[in-house]
């Protein structure tokens, strides 16, 4: 009973990230959002890392790897995100994140052999990009005034996450994955701490008020560090496909808690895109066999933000 009320806080947690991510990008804007967010967290897992004697990987060809997947697991998807969720729903925002999975079908087929897809794959995959049309098409309505530009920075976002998701599965395989999520935390917020103050003027301080530093705190410490900690004790306790099942959680917890606590439509149209990506999701993976487990950061890369 303990672990299932982990998994439901962990749904709960994930999912509530782009409701926070809503609330808190107008005072910010999205990239000094993404550096105060990925540097608190870094300062944690390092902290962490150190305390627990887990250090950097020794191998070139990882130490790399773990390089770009700090970048594109963490600082770009962030980035992306925050700034979709300048101008859409942080309810669509969760739902067009949950496509994560069915980009990893495709980049796999092309980087990994055993990878391929076959029909019912294809047929997952028609089924959640037709689900991503459906949601697109509510851009055209007055009602729900959510430009494609916003949708399809999150969507590019999740095929980021999607390319990290390989790359830990081909090249990442040997370090333990608390390592490659703190390692790749630590890389992201160094590279945001770099490219921020070039990129846009720093934030006045005086003008962010309360809800938006308690928003910031709470997806730094509460969404990013103690979410990584629960989500690897499931792992270690349930295995990885088992606790991933907290992907399909999070779309419904991101529309609920957009519509009560931002007021966000909730149509016809977005009920049935997101369960048309779910089913593909579903339709896409489904095996008779049990397969052998994927890498847990790889599972963690798949739409959670």
């Amino acid at each position: 009973m303990k672990n299932w009320l982990f998994f439901g806080l962990l749904g709960v947690i994930w999912g509530s990230s782009f409701l926070l991510i809503k609330v808190a990008v107008d005072d910010l804007t999205p990239l000094p959002l993404v550096t105060i967010r990925i540097g608190l967290a870094a300062l944690f897992m390092a902290a962490f890392l150190a305390l627990t004697h887990r250090h950097w990987p020794q191998n070139r060809r990882e130490r790399a790897a773990l390089i770009f997947v700090g970048v594109m697991n963490t600082a770009v998807p962030f980035s992306l995100i925050t700034w979709g969720e300048k101008d859409i729903d942080s309810g669509l925002a969760t739902v067009l994140n949950a496509t994560t999975p069915l980009f990893t079908l495709v980049i796999a087929h092309l980087a990994l052999a055993d990878e391929r897809i076959i029909p019912q794959k294809l047929l997952g995959l028609l089924a959640g990009f037709g689900g991503v049309a459906l949601l697109a098409s509510r851009s055209a309505e007055s009602i729900s005034p959510n430009p494609v530009s916003g949708q399809v920075a999150v969507l590019v976002a999740s095929a980021s996450y999607a390319m990290s998701a390989v790359v830990i599965r081909r090249y990442l395989r040997g370090v333990e994955p608390i390592t490659i999520a703190g390692g790749s935390l630590i890389v992201g917020a160094l590279v945001m701490v770099v490219v921020t103050p070039l990129a846009v003027p720093l934030p006045d301080l005086d003008s962010i008020g309360t809800q938006t530093v308690l928003a910031v705190l709470t997806l730094a410490l509460l969404n990013t560090v103690v979410a990584y900690f629960l989500f690897y004790h499931l792992i270690d306790v349930w295995g990885a496909t088992r606790t991933t099942l907290v992907t399909y959680v999070m779309p419904p917890i991101g529309l609920t808690l957009g519509a009560i606590f931002l007021d966000e439509t909730v149509d016809w149209k977005i009920v049935a895109g997101a369960a048309l990506i779910l089913a593909g999701i579903v339709a896409a993976n489904w095996h008779k066999r049990t397969p052998a487990p994927p890498s847990p950061v790889a599972a963690r890369s798949a739409g959670t933000d």
